[in-house]
This record gives C-alpha cells, sequence and structure tokens, in this order.
C-alpha cells in the first residue's frame, strides 16, 4: 500500500512509503477484533460496585419472636434481607472485569483493526515534526492543514514526546499514542489515523525481521 508523505503544512513532500500489505491489506477476523475490544473495555471498568450483607448492616443481632408457636413465619434478626434495610442477597462484590487475552489474538486484532482504516482511506502519513514546548493552537493548525480537525485523530508516534503529548490533551478529539502502545480498541475508536513517518517505518522494519 503506497502512501503519499505529507509536511505539517499539509502538503506533499514528494515521498512515498509502502506500508506491509501483510498488516493493511489483510482480511479483518471481526470475531478478534471484538474480543480485543471487549478486553479492554472490559479493563477500564473499576469494578467498585459493594453492598452491604446482613453480617454488615447494623441492627439488633436477637431473634424477633420465637421459633415456634406465634402463627407467624420463622424469623430471624431485623437484619434479614427480607426487611427493609435488611441486608442484600447476592449482592455485587468488588472485583475486576479484565479477562485474559493471548497475544497472538491481540495481535490479529491489531491488524484486522489497521486493514480496515486502509480500506476506509483513514490513514494519514506526515514527516516526523517536534513540539519542544506543549502549544495546542499548532497543533490545531496542524490538524487543520490535514483535514482532520472536524474528526477523531489518532496521532502515532514512535517513541514518547512530552511536547506532542500535552499538545494534543486539551483536544476534545485528538489523541497521540506511541505505536508500541497503540491498541485495537484506539484505533477502531478513531475516525482516521495519523502515522508520523518514524511510525510508518517501523511497520516495514517489523516484516523485514520477521521475513
Amino acid at each position: 500500500m503506497q502512501v503519499d508523505i505529507l509536511n505539517i503544512q499539509g502538503g506533499k513532500t514528494g515521498r512515498t512509503i509502502e506500508l506491509p500489505d501483510e498488516i493493511f491489506g489483510a482480511t479483518p477476523n471481526d470475531h478478534v477484533i471484538y474480543l480485543a475490544a471487549k478486553q479492554y473495555m472490559a479493563a477500564a471498568r473499576q469494578g467498585t460496585h459493594k453492598v452491604k450483607t446482613r453480617a454488615e448492616v447494623q441492627g439488633a443481632s436477637r431473634k424477633l419472636h420465637k421459633q415456634k408457636g406465634t402463627g407467624g413465619s420463622r424469623k430471624g434478626n431485623i437484619r434479614n434481607p427480607l426487611y427493609k434495610g435488611g441486608g442484600t442477597i447476592f449482592g455485587p462484590k468488588p472485583h475486576s472485569y479484565d479477562f485474559k487475552l493471548n497475544r497472538k489474538v491481540k495481535d490479529l486484532a491489531k491488524i484486522g483493526a489497521l486493514a480496515y482504516k486502509a480500506k476506509e482511506n483513514a490513514i494519514v502519513v506526515i514527516e516526523d515534526f517536534n513540539l519542544d514546548t506543549p502549544k495546542t493552537k499548532e497543533f490545531l493548525g496542524i490538524m487543520e492543514v490535514l483535514n482532520v480537525s472536524n474528526k477523531k485523530a489518532l496521532f502515532v508516534i514512535p517513541e514518547y514526546n512530552e511536547g506532542l503529548y500535552l499538545s494534543s490533551r486539551n483536544i476534545p478529539n485528538a489523541a497521540t499514542a506511541l505505536l508500541s502502545d497503540v491498541n485495537t480498541y484506539e484505533i477502531l475508536n478513531a475516525d482516521v489515523l495519523v502515522l508520523t513517518e518514524g511510525a510508518a517505518k517501523i511497520f516495514n522494519e517489523e516484516e523485514a525481521e520477521v521475513a
């Protein structure tokens, strides 16, 4: 897949880069993509929900009346779940919703997500750039010339750059992620994927190593 490399003014640099068909031309597996997105969202849940059992609510522990001879049903104490203010039966307890997903499944899902973006022509490659200090206005200007200011844009960079990260942090529809950390959900959630030239080259290097 041949893609033009743009500069930060939105114009063509006259250079192109080949994105490997083994990744961007692959046939997506919808099921593993679903599993990877589900696992990401499940891991993000706090799971702090909690209710009190009859052992934890306040109330006397004495038996309300004798077991037999009253003509009524048998009752324990006032903390009985059947009474108002009593404990809750089988209520939620704090737990993690995360579940294990094999590395090969995650990699296959990420490849499928990238392939979908390639099919939608939602991948832009720009030359490497750097912001020494956080400049949100300048970052917005780059988004505008790339025609992605009105879309959810995910900028993928090869290594951490504090200036880029802080510049995009306050923009609601923009995010910056390391290529090594980007996941299937982030790719799918973005309308357009903006790869820096350095990040795009890593795909070819990884394919060369595998070959």
